[in-house]
């Protein structure tokens, strides 16, 4: 049970959350969707409860809504941060069931329909369940459908510039902590399909991370300059044809080399297809497919 005692200062609520103090108060003066007790030096203080709200709205903002519009959800539904928490373990047949409802829609050209069946669960899942449990799967689905000719390039092209689209948007406007290090997201030498990397970096996006995403692939040689200019902590490759992991690995290592400092990961489904004994040589710089793997590659390298 969420605690009724205030205990986060508002310094504390933002480096949690990501927003502004300026902005928090702004949103407590006009909308009042939280009440925090002040200690006797007249400081905010904030309770579990308060912090679970604030996740709330904050997650409702990302995906779209004005504050305004998410502060009238709350007051228009008060049971629906408990559904929420409830559908976060939602079982695997109900996910697929989604992913393939709007995999459905998208093959048939109904973007009405995919646009309604995706609001329906980022209202009710958190961005990332819906980016890696829905979304990841569907693009697989699509990137095998038309590699065995059974959709065509028309379909593969409207149903990714959907969801990239979609997750594009999101990405803008996730806020990011000054405290956290930067991070730069490309596809791998020759590759194209950038859905993968931009879920991943809506992952990175959502802990906080200032992430420069540069999509597809661009000449060796620039990845250098950017990574002298910006100093990143990270450097993060994709690739999703087992022909481009060669060159991909590569690059990879003679980064390293140059920036001995930077920490290197690659990711995409093309290194699922490795043999073992390959994908062992190159384990250091594997991420993983999922986002408990995510979290325990970060972990290890900081």
């Amino acid at each position: 049970m969420a605690s009724t005692q205030g205990k986060y200062n508002i310094k504390a609520v933002s480096n949690l959350l990501g927003i502004q103090p300026g902005t928090l108060r702004a949103w407590e003066r006009r909308y009042k969707m939280i009440r925090p007790n002040r200690n006797e030096a007249g400081h905010r203080l904030y309770t579990d409860e308060h912090i679970k709200i604030l996740k709330w709205l904050i997650d409702k903002v990302n995906r779209g809504f004005t504050i305004s519009q998410a502060v009238s959800l709350l007051e228009n539904n008060q049971n629906h941060l408990a559904s929420t928490e409830q559908n976060e373990s939602a079982p695997q047949d109900q996910i697929e069931s989604f992913s393939e409802e709007i995999l459905e829609a998208l093959l048939s050209f109904n973007e009405q329909e995919a646009h309604k069946k995706l609001d329906y669960v980022f209202s009710i899942f958190s961005p990332e369940k819906v980016a890696i449990e829905i979304i990841g799967p569907s693009l697989v689905k699509i990137g095998q459908l038309w590699e065995e000719n059974q959709i065509t390039s028309a379909h593969e092209h409207f149903a990714t510039n959907f969801l990239r689209s979609r997750i594009g948007m999101m990405l803008i406007s996730l806020p990011t902590d000054q405290l956290l290090p930067k991070a730069i997201c490309v596809c791998g030498p020759n590759e194209k399909h950038e859905l993968g990397l931009l879920i991943f970096t809506l992952f990175l996006k959502r802990k906080g991370y200032d992430v420069i995403y540069l999509g597809q692939s661009i000449a060796p040689s620039d990845v250098d300059v950017i990574i002298e200019e910006v100093e990143p902590k990270f450097l993060f490759m994709s690739c999703t044809m087992k022909k481009n992991i060669p060159v991909t690995v590569d690059l990879a290592k003679a980064l390293q080399d140059t920036f001995p400092n930077l920490k290197i990961g690659l990711g995409g489904y093309a290194y699922d297809m490795l043999p073992d004994e390959e994908k062992q040589r190159i384990e250091p710089f594997i991420v993983g497919g999922n986002k408990e793997e995510w979290e325990k590659w970060l972990e290890n390298v900081l």
